[in-house]
């Protein structure tokens, strides 16, 4: 998403609307759209407000995984050679719950977990 505009641009652009000038030409004077205008304009009239909003997702949530995230920590920790697609179907079948690898791969990554097969643990295994 793109970065939203200045309140000092958005001030502006409502105070030169609420002199009596048009949407269109405030838009033209401060090099914005027409839309952006139109909905400054509208959002001082209905909430007196012309603050941008929150962009993106909350904190924390990861979508389809957001009730699940300890359940994939929890295979991983008890079966450390597992894939993500066995992962991934553990998933699907215990919980009901499809998701793509790589964002199967974001959340343990971002869990912490290191998610390599390592040789040692090969090696460990076959003593």
């Amino acid at each position: 998403m793109g970065k939203p505009y200045s309140m000092d641009l958005r001030e502006r652009i409502v105070a030169y609307v609420e002199a009596g000038h048009s949407c269109r030409a405030a838009a033209r004077l401060f090099s914005v759209s027409a839309s952006t205008a139109v909905r400054l304009a509208a959002a001082q009239r209905e909430h007196g407000d012309v603050s941008p909003k929150p962009q993106g997702r909350a904190p924390g949530t990861t979508g389809k995984l957001a009730g699940h995230q300890a359940f994939p920590l929890e295979i991983v920790r008890a079966e450390p050679d597992i894939t993500l697609k066995e992962l991934a179907g553990a998933l699907a079948e215990a919980r009901g719950v499809r998701v793509q690898l790589s964002s199967l791969h974001r959340a343990l990554r971002r869990a912490g977990t290191s998610y390599k097969k390592r040789a040692d643990r090969d090696r460990a295994r076959q003593s």
